[in-house]
């Protein structure tokens, strides 16, 4: 499996991070934080309801991206949070990566603690603790990405975030990691329309691995949706449910640029 180089470097640095974090924070010590934690949002529920009345959207709160750097300098994640619920946002995105997208933990807490949406921490999970360690930081969803994980280590974590009462978008770049994903037989994929070599946008992507899914998947259409146009010329393709994070980001009120685009 050809890991892209960029990618490589996220993960190299991430295992480093979860080894600390062990140190620091055992699993057992996590496990039983957990137990009093609330039972998770049903984020896939939550998809699915927004469906039946129109567009599913999840809104994205980050603060920057290795590609564009620092997106947007004001950040205030409960506002922003606040303001996506109001606009009609199905569930809500949390960067909590710090070395790569300046995120971090507590504006998930942040955010989730401000509205009553789901929400998916997005990071780049790669060991059993961070399932642990999401549930406690209050995720109900999280990402796996197949490019940075081989068949066993996807399955393995898949499993053991259900287990958690987690949901789980697995995160698809091309045609081989949409088979994959198909393979295990779960139902949310999300399709990144940019290229991990390039950083190149296109979505052709999504409209080309839509013609893949044997039934039943909700598929998620992430990256490169910019305007309105985006927005039909995927719903043209039978994509309903997208991710979008950095046109919002970029306008003063993120809830009124998602209002714009979608209703």
């Amino acid at each position: 499996m050809a890991v892209p180089s960029v990618l490589q470097r996220i993960i190299k640095r991430k295992r480093e991070e979860v080894e600390a974090g062990k140190a620091i924070e055992p699993m057992t010590e996590l496990a039983a934080r957990i137990r009093d934690c609330g039972p998770p949002r049903g984020f896939m529920n939550s998809l699915r309801g927004a469906l039946a009345k129109g567009p599913a959207v999840i809104a994205e709160i980050k603060k920057a991206s290795p590609s564009a750097g620092v997106i947007r300098a004001d950040f205030q994640p409960t506002a922003i949070a606040r303001s996506y619920q109001s606009a009609g946002a199905a569930c809500l995105s949390v960067l909590t990566d710090r070395d790569f997208f300046q995120g971090d933990a507590r504006y998930l807490r942040e955010a989730r603690e401000a509205v009553m949406l789901p929400v998916l921490r997005k990071d780049f999970i790669v060991d059993a603790w961070q399932i642990a360690e999401s549930r406690v930081m209050g995720a109900d969803c999280i990402l796996l990405i197949a490019a940075a994980l081989d068949q066993p280590s996807l399955k393995e974590l898949l499993d053991r975030a259900r287990e958690s009462g987690m949901d789980v978008l697995i995160e698809v770049h091309d045609e081989a990691e949409m088979e994959r994903a198909l393979q295990l037989e779960h139902e949310l994929i999300g399709v990144n329309n940019r290229n991990l070599n390039t950083f190149e946008t296109s979505l052709a992507t999504s409209e080309r691995l839509k013609s893949m899914l044997s039934g039943g998947q909700l598929l998620v259409t992430e990256s490169g949706i910019k305007t309105a146009a985006d927005v039909k010329r995927m719903q043209a393709s039978g994509i309903n449910a997208f991710l979008v994070g950095e046109a919002f980001m970029r306008e003063d009120d993120p809830g009124s640029a998602l209002k714009r685009m979608f209703f």
